[in-house]
């Protein structure tokens, strides 16, 4: 009889638990430990979302909505998107709410992707993704835009297409970036779309961050390229939100017509009580972003200077809260090696690049969404290894 582990999807064995996660765990254990690991924010959310939530559980919103979630959150994310970005969607036909930006990014790739399909990923890329395309059978192809500050540009998605010509069935773009916080500007995306539109291919828009954009108003590739676009955001960055597990599906109706069947064999529906207090963020809490936005932005500041000064060579941060940078030439150049022995000698966690591919190597991820007294503290312990 065949091992029981023989009768998985093989696909399953694909794929593997991310090194982030894999990391936080193996460091977490040392005493002392200093993490700046996580993409999670550090503000607790706003305190009139969490009343709303509180008030949709004493009014027994404890039932399912509907599949694309309930009219008054779809209304009210199409109202965020078209104030904050000036792009428009119905909600009535072309917005889904989902169970975060994960599931948002799951039931779309789920939903277009065949085997032999091949998915273009700008490199270093968010681990999430690759998983995510496994499962379907696809490929992932990575594109290095290490030589050009970690910012795609038209020639190699040009490049990109004649090498992998018609198999390329999408293209997921992050604005602002995880790994290396650089968003692209109002003519980098123009000039993205105007290249996309020559080919026929999705183009996933993963804009979880968009509302921490410090250097210039978030450019969402639903204003330039809507034909094409699965736009995905959510609530979770944008209003310290993560466990509430609120993200949308924005694109065309004839594709939310097809994306909602997957949706709806994955998860039914959003939480019903998380619905009701994403309506207050995003109405009443339109704003809430802004604090946070700034606290960020004085964190980057510092963590940026002082990374700088002590040799480091960071990519362009204008968004999201991390700090992705190579490792000086005097150190290991191992990612792995070097972020190991930093926590084993100082206590101070921050991601090895190779987490986010082979592009990575080399370089260091740090999560900045945390407090000014511990970003001190944690370029304390950073300056102290390297003198030492």
């Amino acid at each position: 009889m065949n091992k029981v582990q023989d009768r998985f999807n093989k696909n399953v064995y694909e794929i593997a638990v991310s090194l982030i996660r894999q990391f936080d765990e193996k460091v977490s254990g040392i005493p002392n430990m200093l993490k700046l690991t996580l993409g999670e924010p550090d503000f607790n959310t706003p305190e009139h979302i969490k009343e709303a939530g509180q008030q949709a559980i004493k009014d027994n919103f404890s039932h399912y909505t509907g599949m694309s979630g309930l009219i008054d959150v779809r209304k009210a994310a199409s109202c965020f998107l078209s104030e904050k970005y000036t792009v428009n969607y119905q909600p009535e036909t072309e917005v889904l709410v989902t169970v975060g930006a994960t599931e948002a990014l799951s039931a779309s790739l789920l939903a277009i992707l065949e085997a032999g399909d091949k998915v273009l990923l700008p490199a270093p890329t968010y681990p999430g993704y690759e998983p995510l395309i496994l499962l379907a059978g696809a490929e992932p192809v990575y594109i290095d835009t290490r030589e050009s500050g970690f910012v795609l540009t038209p020639e190699q998605i040009d490049q990109a297409m004649a090498e992998h010509g018609d198999k390329v069935k999408a293209i997921i773009i992050t604005s602002p970036s995880n790994p290396t916080g650089v968003a692209y500007n109002e003519a980098e995306v123009a000039a993205l779309s105007a290249t996309l539109k020559k080919y026929p291919i999705f183009v996933i828009s993963d804009e979880i961050y968009s509302e921490l954009n410090y250097e210039t108003k978030h450019v969402s590739f639903g204003k330039y390229l809507r034909e094409q676009t699965i736009l995905i955001n959510g609530l979770s960055k944008s209003h310290a939100m993560t466990g509430w597990r609120i993200g949308f599906i924005f694109a065309p109706a004839e594709l939310v017509e097809q994306i909602i069947k997957v949706h709806q064999y994955l998860v039914t529906a959003a939480s019903t009580i998380s619905q009701k207090a994403a309506v207050r963020a995003l109405v009443q809490g339109i704003s809430d972003a802004e604090v946070m936005r700034e606290e960020y932005r004085e964190r980057r500041d510092f963590v940026y200077q002082t990374m700088t000064n002590l040799g480091f060579d960071v990519a362009r941060p204008s968004g999201a809260f991390y700090i992705f940078a190579k490792i000086p030439a005097n150190q290991e150049q191992d990612s792995m090696k070097f972020c190991i022995d930093l926590a084993e000698k100082n206590q101070l966690a921050l991601i090895p690049g190779i987490a986010f591919g082979p592009e990575g190597e080399g370089y260091i991820r740090l999560s900045y969404a945390a407090s000014m007294e511990n970003l001190v503290e944690a370029m304390k312990r950073l300056t102290d290894y390297l003198n030492n």
